[in-house]
């Protein structure tokens, strides 16, 4: 059945007896390996900034010779990225009535005449806390999205939401981009892996990941464990299984993500990213509070306030406009 915007009551939200099983996938794999909705950092402020530095290249002839006066000075020069800490909120709602009558049911929907119920137990015996709890997966849904195709949004007044800047939108430098659509190729995640590993990302084996939704998937497994006869491996990364591959730059793992762009693959230096959450004082964070009573039914929000981390940009590469599915051969 589908969701409703309203308070839940006997008639909307009917019971049913059996086990109970959930239609909507709920998987947030960037969320999760990266720290989750309980992980990550803390800001005190909506703006949330972090620094990085480079160093000069190396010289084969930068040798000094013997009493020579100290060289001019140099100094390395710092440079700041940011992004905003967005607000999630949410409220749910049950009447008296629903909340008590956890043994009335609906119809078991048969056809049969003389099948007017059947033997069962609810298994939601507090419709409050599963409605809160079913929020707050949705929550996580909502986050991982941003936290992918999220567009940087900062207003300067409050007649619009904050809006993170997802990895997607963050990765600028190392892109690979077809202006027509191009089936993925070794050649191509190679030469994106190549330039992600020379501007200095996917350095820590154990984090550097490609990230993308399932053809993309199919690819890869494809091109680097079917037609090279690998044997598939796994490892767990923020308590998420995640296939590996053998690389000219390591052993990468390879994240199946349905939240992905079906067009996009991605290199991402997962050490270098993380959730950063500005907690509410005496409250904490993604809390269920109470709202004032108007009526015979109890009303919560879930409130947070969640934004993204990316570290490095050049650390993370992308390729976007390829094939979503098989080429048709040409005549």
């Amino acid at each position: 059945m589908p969701g409703i915007a309203a308070i839940a009551n006997t008639f909307n939200t009917p019971n049913f007896v059996g086990e109970l099983f959930a239609l909507t996938p709920a998987d947030t794999p960037f969320l999760s390996a990266i720290g989750g909705l309980t992980g990550g950092k803390r800001a005190t402020a909506t703006l949330h900034q972090w620094q990085a530095y480079d160093l000069r290249a190396p010289e084969a002839n930068r040798q000094r010779v013997e009493g020579a006066p100290a060289p001019p000075p140099e100094s390395r020069v710092r440079y700041n990225m940011h992004n905003v800490v967005e607000i999630h909120q949410e409220s749910v709602g049950i009447t008296y009535t629903r909340q008590a009558a956890t043994g009335q049911f609906a119809g078991t929907g048969s056809a049969h005449p003389h099948q007017a119920a059947v033997g069962g137990t609810n298994p939601v015996a507090a419709e409050l806390d599963w409605q809160t709890r079913q929020a707050l997966t949705q929550i996580a849904r909502d986050v991982e999205v941003s936290f992918i195709t999220g567009t940087f949004q900062n207003p300067a007044d409050n007649t619009k939401p904050r809006r993170t800047r997802g990895i997607l939108e963050a990765t600028t430098s190392n892109v690979i981009t077809n202006s027509t659509p191009k089936p993925l190729t070794e050649t191509i995640v190679l030469d994106l892996l190549q330039t992600v590993w020379t501007s200095g990302g996917i350095q820590n084996s154990e984090t550097a990941t490609l990230m993308c939704n399932a053809w993309q998937k199919r690819m890869l497994t494809t091109i680097f464990i079917t037609q090279k006869n690998y044997r598939e491996q796994s490892r767990n990364v923020g308590g998420v299984a995640l296939t590996t591959i053998e690389t000219d730059f390591g052993r990468l793992n390879i994240a199946l993500n349905r939240h992905f762009p079906a067009d996009v693959v991605s290199v991402l230096s997962l050490d270098q990213c993380a959730p950063v959450i500005l907690e509410i004082p005496g409250k904490g964070f993604l809390f269920s509070e109470p709202l004032g009573r108007s009526g015979a039914s109890d009303v919560a929000q879930i409130y947070g306030e969640i934004g993204l981390e990316y570290g490095n940009e050049k650390a993370h590469g992308k390729i976007t406009g390829l094939t979503t599915g098989p080429v048709p051969p040409t005549a």
